[in-house]
């Protein structure tokens, strides 16, 4: 449908050969002078660091009309049009810090090809595409998506002049609506690395590039080159020359199995120069947005009965699905990381995690009630497939012929990013990703927190239980050279379900993994055996998606390992689960009066997931 979709706004869009109409960009957001105000025990920050607007080639042939003003206005609350002519608006409060990050390849290019004053509408395949009479504009267009993959530029549209342009007002915006204290923006920008596995569909090696505060003039693509590596040797001469920067890496689920590999992109083994100019580059990952979670899957997880959690199938841009190996998920990453290390190699793995959107809207989706999708047509029913076509007949009488790529009824209303830092500032929120001090939802506000150390019940209970975590131990993203014992914290959405559980994820270097409840909601036994919480599974009228069960606002608890290595490294991360509650297509089953489809999950846990805490005997 995606492809029918492309050929749909291909048309529409040569419909109309006049130059667009220039949009005078929306005042920035009136933001009032803030104190910056630090909190040493810190704070959680929410935001998205992966946010498309029309400067991305595919945004912009799909409909989308969302300037970087208008995506930095929207984070700060103001309602903006999803580009069918739908208002689209943020759930919850605004949000503290934020990143435009559009594809750095031909970044402005297609919006400029279609603008009649600008010299690169005369180009031959401009012509290809949006000349009223042009014929098969969908195999011209996409040969821009296999020029980005092959990193082959296609000369007449490849206009560096016009790129940095494009990106300087990028930067531009980013100044514009940064306001120290109330909201913070990051220069950044995507690295669309890919690597070919069949005709239409490609394995995923995306990075967002984020700033921390100015940015140079020239961004290296993968139209510089494809490889991740070369960009790490980029982003190094950059730092050389005045600008911190890092990377994060994203969709690893699609990766067939290439984003965490053994091996260097050519196939030759890992150095320690590798290890270290990886982990120095990319000490995050993005382990939840719109096109679904990459920290495990059911059958690498087989013992993990919430791994079945928002699973994208598809290789990127194809039907055909994306193969379920270790290297394409973040837990069997962070256990081979640890493997790696015994062996003597490093350990490339060792990066905390956080949420974005990947939203090419301009506008991140987070809600499952009002859930409006990745592109401007994914509120349409052809593409949700949440509702059969005919409401009388209902599924029984649904006879749909199976397109070649079926995306929208996949994608989730995810994700966020969040940080614990000290003041909301690009200094503190950028730091704080450095030292992965980070946290990612699945979409809700709500926060989880791990420190591990010398503790007793007495710290957790304590007035000043904060600065007693720091001062006798570590937070998530560092590093001890003995297990301690864990002391974790989840706060439930102040506007979302409540908490049924808080779990540990233990680690091995011997690729083990274990799951331990260790808070339940209405403080419920964890059973010793099965080291799961004793709760009633909580249920969902789907007629009305009232949930019902127990929950919880906050849990926290104090948890030793009971299996630890005293010559061994492990890593520990902790995962926090919502009540269940029905998932946007039954939203939209709900209010159309049919029920949901079975092709979807009817309900699901959102949640949330701190980064790691390593222990290196």
């Amino acid at each position: 449908m995606k492809r029918l979709m492309l050929g749909v706004a291909l048309i529409a869009l040569a419909g109309c050969n006049a130059a667009e109409q220039p949009v005078e960009p929306p005042a920035p957001v009136a933001l009032p002078a803030a104190e910056i105000i630090r909190t040493p025990t810190k704070v959680a920050l929410f935001g998205d660091l992966h946010i498309h607007t029309e400067n991305s080639f595919d945004a912009y042939i799909f409909g989308t009309r969302a300037s970087p003003d208008d995506a930095y206005a929207f984070a700060r609350g103001r309602t903006i049009d999803n580009g069918a002519g739908t208002p689209i608006t943020l759930s919850g409060p605004p949000l503290d810090f934020y990143s435009v990050t559009d594809h750095g390849e031909y970044l402005g290019v297609v919006k400029a090809m279609r603008d009649r004053k600008n010299p690169l509408s005369d180009t031959a395949t401009a012509k290809s595409i949006f000349a009223i009479f042009a014929q098969n504009r969908r195999a011209n267009f996409l040969r821009i998506g296999r020029s980005v993959v092959q990193g082959d530029p296609i000369e007449d549209i490849y206009d560096r002049a016009h790129i940095d342009s494009v990106w300087s007002d990028t930067v531009a915006a980013a100044e514009r609506h940064n306001a120290p204290g109330t909201f913070t923006t990051f220069a950044g920008y995507e690295f669309t690395a890919m690597t070919q596995v069949t005709e239409f569909g490609a394995a995923n090696l995306h990075r967002n590039v984020i700033f921390k505060d100015g940015a140079p003039d020239r961004l290296f693509t993968t139209l510089d080159s494809p490889n991740p590596e070369d960009l790490w040797d980029w982003m190094d001469q950059q730092r050389d020359e005045g600008f911190e920067l890092l990377s994060i890496p994203h969709n690893s689920n699609a990766s067939n199995g290439q984003m965490f590999a053994q091996t260097q992109t050519d196939g030759s083994a890992f150095t320690p120069s590798y290890v270290v100019q990886r982990i120095r580059n990319e000490p995050l990952v993005e382990i939840t947005q719109v096109k679904g979670t990459s920290e495990t899957h059911p059958q690498l997880a087989p013992n993990d009965e919430w791994a079945n959690f928002e699973i994208y199938r598809n290789l990127i841009g194809s039907n055909e699905p994306s193969t379920v190996v270790p290297g394409s998920f973040v837990r069997n990453a962070l256990a081979q990381g640890l493997g790696m290390d015994v062996a003597g190699l490093g350990n490339p793995y060792e990066f905390g995690v956080i949420g974005s959107s990947d939203t090419h809207l301009g506008a991140p989706s987070l809600s499952e009630k009002d859930h409006f999708g990745k592109f401007p047509h994914d509120m349409d029913n052809d593409m949700r497939r949440s509702v059969p076509s005919d409401k009388k007949a209902g599924w029984a009488g649904e006879s749909r012929v199976e397109d070649d790529l079926v995306a929208a009824p996949q994608y989730g209303a995810s994700g966020l990013a969040g940080v614990w830092a000290e003041a909301n500032t690009r200094a503190d929120i950028f730091d704080a990703m450095r030292a992965r001090e980070t946290f990612a939802t699945s979409g809700p506000r709500l926060k989880v927190r791990m420190f591990m150390g010398d503790y007793t019940p007495s710290d957790l209970m304590a007035a000043d239980m904060l600065e007693r975590a720091y001062a006798a131990g570590v937070p998530m993203g560092a590093t001890r050279d003995t297990a301690g014992t864990v002391m974790a914290m989840g706060y439930a959405d102040p506007e979302g379900e409540p908490l049924e559980r808080l779990q540990i994820i233990a680690l091995r270097a011997d690729g083990s993994e274990e799951i331990y409840d260790v808070a339940c909601a209405a403080n419920a036994r964890i059973d010793p055996n099965t080291h799961r919480c004793d709760l009633p599974t909580g249920k969902v009228d789907l007629s009305s998606c009232q949930s019902e069960g127990v929950g919880s606002g906050e849990l926290s608890a104090l948890w030793n390992d009971p299996n630890p290595s005293a010559d061994q490294p492990a890593a520990y991360y902790l995962r926090a689960l919502e009540r269940p509650k029905c998932r946007w297509s039954t939203w939209d089953a709900v209010r159309a009066g049919t029920p949901p489809s079975s092709d979807m999950e009817s309900v699901i846990q959102d949640r949330a997931w701190s980064s790691a805490i390593w222990v290196k005997p």
